[in-house]
């Protein structure tokens, strides 16, 4: 089985940002850069495939800049085979990336396509569906737990009521959610061994697909900062400010 796992760069988790002086969107100067968390449970999960016999093949997928080569040398340290890096400059909005990896798909002939259910950085949570939609797969969204057998596979979803089992047949498109699995660390042999396995550099252009931005940000700011709060010397004085201030009673 063939394995595909679109990987994005984002602005660390553990990076404060800040907003650009003219609204316009997140800075980015000078920032530590990462895989995108969610990506990186995808990423380990199909090691975890690969290391049961089930997977033959890992091919991580970016698409952005020139350093999202790095990214896929991360994905590639972690167990991945080999790098696909789809270069642009553009606003890689979801509809477009689905696209490109429509593509891709119909290019490698993957069984699964494991993705993270979202961006850190636009909290989107749209790729894997739309891609599930143009290519008319069977699609199980925020795994928590995933079991293939056969050419079947069972993915427990994480939805609002609780959880939900979903029985589907390959090929399929699989979102991963926060408690699928613990990624595991890139150790330095593994490192060093990423640096030879293949990267192919592609355009957009060379897919076929139109990546001029269809949504376009108005204006960017922070979330307002919250007041202070009040120490109060009674419990009495407390409900007082509940029924009065707070308005919860």
């Amino acid at each position: 089985m063939k394995i595909i796992v679109p990987v994005k760069r984002v602005v660390d988790y553990n990076v404060k940002v800040r907003v650009k002086a003219d609204s316009s969107g997140i800075d980015t100067a000078g920032v530590k850069m990462s895989m995108n968390p969610f990506d990186e449970i995808a990423i380990e999960e199909a090691v975890r495939l690969k290391e049961k016999g089930i997977a033959s093949e890992i091919i991580a997928v970016s698409m952005g800049v020139a350093q999202c080569a790095e990214t896929i040398r991360t994905a590639l340290a972690m167990g991945a085979d080999r790098g696909i890096l789809i270069e642009s400059d553009a606003d890689l909005q979801p509809l477009a990336v689905a696209k490109m990896l429509k593509v891709l798909v119909e290019q490698e002939n993957p069984q699964l396509v494991i993705l993270g259910k979202q961006a850190i950085d636009d909290d989107m949570s749209a790729t894997g569906q739309m891609l599930a939609a143009l290519l008319g797969w069977s699609q199980g969204t925020f795994a928590s737990k995933l079991n293939i057998e056969g050419d079947g596979l069972t993915v427990t979803r994480e939805v609002d009521g609780g959880l939900e089992t979903v029985s589907l047949r390959l090929p399929s498109i699989v979102t991963t959610d926060l408690r699928l699995n613990e990624p595991r660390y890139a150790s330095l042999p593994n490192i060093m061994k990423a640096r030879k396995k293949p990267i192919a550099n592609m355009k957009p252009g060379d897919l076929g697909v139109d990546v001029t931005p269809r949504l376009t940000v108005i204006k960017v700011e922070e979330p307002p900062k919250r007041k202070a709060g009040q120490k109060v010397g009674s419990v009495a004085e407390l409900v007082s400010k509940l029924r009065t201030e707070a308005k919860v009673i």
